[in-house]
């Protein structure tokens, strides 16, 4: 298997990892973190994947897709962070005034878990980030020592992951997901 990991400009391929069986489920779409709370909880069903759609087609991708061959495989969310959530959360702290990017969200298929998938999109969406100009990027993964996390829950990542891909310890976070606490993680581009 040769794992190709590229920006995510093609919205079918989005669709393939990111969306629901029926267009009606009112699926994250990764879009909590990207979206202002008022306009992510007015988008409900097929609106939440029109959205997605457009970001495709507009402006820089709103991530990165992992493909196996042709097949889409696997999804990583990462954007500016002034553009997320996490420009204004209380809980997941801020080191310095960096314009640092934001990865929040790292999703591998059913039944292609376990073939390194997840580090590859790991060390895509760093490329990606480096490509647009940031200094650094920024995850938000558990800290769950060897403690088993819930494959739903584990979208933020895992922090053994993002060491291993030379992030380092930037700070504690008041943020828990799952039962797990979570840390701020940087890699430094400069």
């Amino acid at each position: 298997m040769t794992v190709d990991v590229r920006p995510a400009s093609v919205f079918e391929d989005v669709r393939a990892v990111l969306g629901p069986k029926s267009p009606q489920a009112d699926v994250c779409w990764c879009l909590s973190h990207r979206l202002p709370a008022k306009l992510n909880n007015e988008l409900r069903g097929p609106a939440r994947g029109a959205y997605v759609a457009e970001l495709c087609r507009t402006g820089a991708p709103p991530g990165v897709l992992a493909h196996d061959g042709d097949e889409p495989v696997g999804w990583a969310a990462v954007a500016p962070r002034a553009d997320t959530s996490y420009a204004r959360s209380r809980k997941i702290p801020h080191v310095d005034d960096l314009p640092v990017w934001s990865l929040w969200c790292v999703r591998v298929r059913p039944g292609h878990r376990g073939r390194g998938i997840s580090h590859a999109l790991i060390a895509g969406a760093v490329d990606f980030a480096r490509s647009q100009g940031a200094p650094a990027v920024e995850a938000y993964p558990l800290d769950n020592g060897d403690a088993r996390v819930d494959l739903t829950m584990a979208y933020a990542g895992l922090r053994k992951n993002f060491e291993r891909a030379g992030f380092v310890h930037a700070a504690d976070t008041a943020s828990v997901l799952a039962g797990h606490p979570r840390v701020l993680m940087r890699l430094d581009l400069r």
